[in-house]
């Protein structure tokens, strides 16, 4: 069983996002599909793409919820109908225990992440941590610092909007 889980940019262009796809299909493509399972947050942009990108691979999603009140409360209608999929898609969904998305709630979802990852995807540019917490360059720091191997995917062209 191969863990792989996903952090990366919610914030992607249109354009980018065949580009991204792309790229996360030729990295799955490397492992068995029966023993593939990808960890994801599904929030809007890389975690999703990455959520697709398992299931077509033929491999198992499992879903890492942040709150209680994630999807009432964070979840945009334009990417509602794509969330909704992604969870009913999963073979696990794990919902924290955090009443409100937040920071902590982030945090905590992030290293459930790492915890189960063998390898880490990150759908990042390379920029240094924004200071916020939880964010894409955090995780890929926490996962180094772990011994979590990562793979950067930021193909030619891609960009944040």
């Amino acid at each position: 069983m191969t863990t792989i889980a996903v952090t990366g940019h919610m914030d992607l262009t249109d354009e980018s996002v065949p580009l991204v796809r792309g790229e996360l299909d030729k990295v799955l493509a490397a492992y068995e599909p029966s023993s593939l399972v990808g960890v994801s947050c599904i929030a809007k942009g890389s975690d999703s793409l990455f959520a697709d990108a398992v299931l077509a691979a033929g491999g198992r999603l499992v879903v890492v919820i942040p709150s209680e009140d994630y999807r009432q409360a964070k979840v945009k209608p334009d990417h509602a109908e794509a969330f909704d999929r992604l969870v009913d898609a999963a073979d696990e969904v794990l919902v924290m225990p955090h009443a409100t998305a937040n920071r902590q709630a982030y945090e905590a979802a992030n290293a459930v992440l790492l915890q189960r990852a063998d390898r880490l995807v990150a759908v990042w540019n390379g920029q240094p941590p924004t200071g916020k917490g939880g964010g894409t360059a955090d995780v890929v720091r926490e996962a180094r610092e772990a011994g979590v191997p990562v793979d950067v995917v930021w193909p030619d062209g891609v960009s944040r909007s």
